[in-house]
């Protein structure tokens, strides 16, 4: 019976279904967990190291796979990011970078 509901178009509704509930838990377990941690000077730094810190996690083994040009192009838009903090010069300084040295070579 179970192999007829996952096979049926149910099977994708209650799927999408589950993984809305799984994601609402991880979200709320989240908030209620902070709710009980007491935010000292220390915890608030980390706290805004964090998104970078998930960021460069994500894009140093991509970059480090694909070798000096990819490395050149982070260089860039960590360089074009600290000088101007916004987002979208950071993203078009990287991604002009990796095209030009492309083209040259």
């Amino acid at each position: 019976m179970t192999g007829t509901i996952i096979a049926s178009p149910w099977g994708a509704v209650l799927a999408i279904a589950a993984m809305m509930l799984a994601t609402f838990l991880c979200r709320i377990a989240g908030v209620v967990v902070m709710s009980r941690v007491r935010i000292t000077p220390r915890i608030e730094r980390g706290l805004r190291a964090l998104p970078g810190s998930i960021i460069l996690a994500t894009i140093l083994p991509v970059v480090l796979d694909n070798g000096w040009p990819a490395i050149m192009a982070l260089t860039a838009a960590i360089v074009a990011m600290a000088a101007t903090r916004i987002d979208i010069v950071g993203l078009a300084a990287g991604l002009g970078t990796l095209a030009v040295i492309r083209a040259l070579g």
